[in-house]
């Protein structure tokens, strides 16, 4: 089971593209859990994730973020602008998944 948070302002928005995203997995048969917060809960969702991705709207908070799940051993990267714009579930839930299999942040 893979684990993907998404983090964005509020965690309204990105409420949308999670269940794009886990209706992809869902066909696909990928066992996944894809939850949306705002950006202040990551203390909190941090220790359950395998993989974190921020919207657009929060990039000014992709550095401290970015360390905080480095040091965690935890991949994370922003949602490419067009991506989250077009509500892309297919295309967020590949960066996801390259991104547990590369283990790295970006």
């Amino acid at each position: 089971m893979i684990r993907i948070v998404l983090l964005c302002g509020g965690g309204m928005s990105t409420s949308i593209l999670m269940k794009r995203m886990q209706a992809e997995a869902d066909k696909r048969g990928l066992e996944a859990e894809i939850s949306a917060f705002g950006e202040g809960h990551l203390p909190k969702v941090i220790p359950y994730a395998d993989v974190i991705l921020l919207g657009p709207q929060i990039r000014f908070s992709f550095r401290r973020i970015s360390e905080e799940c480095t040091k965690c051993g935890i991949p994370s990267a922003m949602i490419p602008h067009s991506d989250y714009g077009l509500m892309d579930g297919k295309k967020v839930l590949a960066l996801a998944e390259r991104l547990m299999e590369e283990g790295k942040s970006t």
